[in-house]
């Protein structure tokens, strides 16, 4: 569902004073952490599904049912964290929604600064 243009431009006034108000924390929302980790996670998932199939493939050749059952799974794992991963992934020049894990913090205090704003400027125009 697209935004208004009033929902647009209060989006922007609030980008705007993030940006004056901490421009080094705005700077690390708009980085590619999310793009790079969520790469690297796909790479490693991959990886696991290479090894599940050499697992799978020992377990048929060493006629050990269960190794061969393990190796599935572990293919199964990998293929479903590889296709969420890939999902997940913000296209070249979009912005993620958040920031790293690591930001939640500080990101909670400024939306409350943010929504305290949003409350105080609906008030005064008696909505």
């Amino acid at each position: 569902m697209p935004l208004s243009e009033h929902e647009q431009r209060m989006l922007e006034q609030m980008e705007r004073a993030l940006y004056a108000e901490d421009p080094k924390f705005a700077s690390a929302l708009e980085g590619n952490g999310l793009r790079t980790y969520t790469r690297r996670r796909v790479y490693q998932a991959v990886a696991g599904f290479l090894a599940g199939i050499a697992l799978l493939m020992a377990g048929m050749v060493a006629q050990l049912i269960w190794v061969s059952v393990v190796g599935f799974l572990v293919m199964l794992g990998c293929a479903v964290l590889a296709v969420t991963g890939w999902r997940k992934a913000p296209k070249p020049g979009e912005q993620p929604p958040g920031g790293p894990r690591r930001q939640a913090r500080p990101k909670r205090s400024m939306m409350d600064r943010i929504e305290q704003r949003w409350q105080r400027r609906r008030d005064e125009q008696g909505h």
